[in-house]
């Protein structure tokens, strides 16, 4: 009787296994046949990516993908952005890497822009997808265009490729014993070709805050912070650029009633630029005059000046697969006093570690020496504690790292916005 229900449970279990190898192992295979996607696009909407790209599995680590879909973006000459897509083939699709671009403009709605570029990515996944075993359910239409759908050429161009843009806001807000309110206005014109580009901003920003003590006295705070800009670059080849800009400013955190810029400059760029969406590193150097108009006397006993300046920037931007690193060092100085100058050393990395793990760190760190404008006198306490002013210091620092490790399933696929 032991033998018999011992032979019973040997059968039972081989059908179980049977079975189970005969259902599970075709999906498994099926599932091999779908392309692995890394989609690493921090600006895309990922979940209207999932819902409309749904021919391919997404993978939360490249280590586990069969393409690595690398994404940069860098601003237009017409103030729209455009996207780089660079497809890095892994694995059973090594050494099959292409490129493809999609730009789009000012004016663009958020839900166009992600259309536009969802189909871009589309297209450049369908070479790996032909290469599998689900190509044959899959059918290529083409949509001739309309008249409606070309766009203008630059001889056609009503504008002569010069962007506008005006902005606006405000707010109120409020408590028993404290209020505040804002507004703001903004506005730009822009112009840029493949020799020259123009830019030129207006920024306007008022602030008023309100505090009830417990004395019952009543303190208002009112500042503002307006500046206006103009810059014109001159391409040089590809490798060098001049530039002169001018600024104005007025601001009441820095006791600067009116502050004047007039400078140029020259800058290097070590690789092409047009590879700045990849990588970048650049050199640059400018001379300018200032003058200042003072709210309240300063430190040095001067109510206005007029003083000469000197910057040198250096940059390095990387955005490759293992992760992204960015570093600047600045250093500027008046020329009337080589005391009275600054350093800036600014930087971040987010690099992947291993599998799952990604390590990512941020700081920067300044020696400050240059603070022309600080207000005679100490500073009262509601001065301190409602930031009122700009107060003496020597450096200036921040720092932050942290860590990312992501396990269990490779897949990514779902999409639940549910709650």
């Amino acid at each position: 009787m032991i033998f018999g229900v011992f032979s019973s449970w040997r059968q039972g279990t081989l059908l179980c296994l049977f079975f189970c190898t005969t259902l599970l192992l075709p999906a498994a295979a099926g599932a091999q046949e779908r392309v692995r996607v890394f989609l690493d696009c921090g600006p895309c909407d990922f979940n209207y990516l999932r819902q409309e790209i749904q021919f391919v599995d997404y993978v939360r680590d490249r280590a586990d993908a069969d393409v690595h879909v690398l994404t940069t973006t860098q601003g237009t000459g017409g103030g729209g952005t455009e996207y780089v897509f660079k497809f890095i083939g892994l694995g059973r699709f090594a050494g099959m890497d292409d490129e493809l671009r999609y730009s789009s403009l000012q004016t663009t709605t958020r839900d166009e822009r992600r259309a536009g570029y969802t189909r871009i990515l589309k297209l450049g996944l369908v070479r790996y997808v032909a290469a599998t075993g689900i190509a044959d359910q899959f059918t290529l239409v083409y949509r001739p265009p309309d008249a409606t759908d070309l766009p203008l050429t630059p001889d056609r161009d009503p504008w002569n490729l010069w962007t506008f843009r005006v902005r606006g806001s405000g707010s109120v807000n409020g408590e028993k014993s404290s209020s505040s309110q804002s507004f703001n206005t903004s506005f730009s014109a822009n112009r840029t070709t493949d020799q020259w580009k123009l830019n030129s901003n207006l920024n306007l920003n008022f602030r008023e805050n309100s505090y009830t003590l417990s004395d019952g006295e009543t303190v208002i705070d009112n500042s503002h912070d307006h500046n206006a800009s103009v810059l014109l670059v001159k391409s040089l080849g590809d490798h060098w650029a001049a530039a002169v800009r001018g600024r104005w400013g007025s601001a009441t955190f820095v006791n600067q009633d009116r502050s004047l810029r007039a400078g140029g400059g020259i800058e290097y760029s070590f690789f092409p630029y047009q590879l700045s969406a990849r990588k970048e590193l650049t050199a640059q150097l400018t001379l300018g005059i200032n003058q200042f108009d003072y709210i309240d006397r300063t430190i040095y006993d001067k109510d206005d000046e007029v003083v000469a300046d000197a910057f040198f920037i250096t940059r390095f931007n990387a955005q490759q697969p293992w992760g992204s690193a960015g570093i600047s060092f600045e250093t500027s100085t008046y020329l009337h006093d080589p005391e009275r100058h600054r350093l800036v050393l600014d930087g971040g990395i987010d690099v992947r570690i291993f599998k799952g793990f990604s390590l990512n760190a941020d700081g920067s760190a300044s020696r400050i020496r240059d603070q022309l404008y600080l207000k005679a006198g100490e500073a009262t306490d509601e001065e301190i504690l409602l930031r009122r002013r700009q107060l003496a210091t020597g450096y200036r620092f921040r720092f932050s790292m942290g860590f990312s490790y992501t396990f269990g399933s490779i897949f990514n696929n779902v999409v639940n916005t549910r709650f």
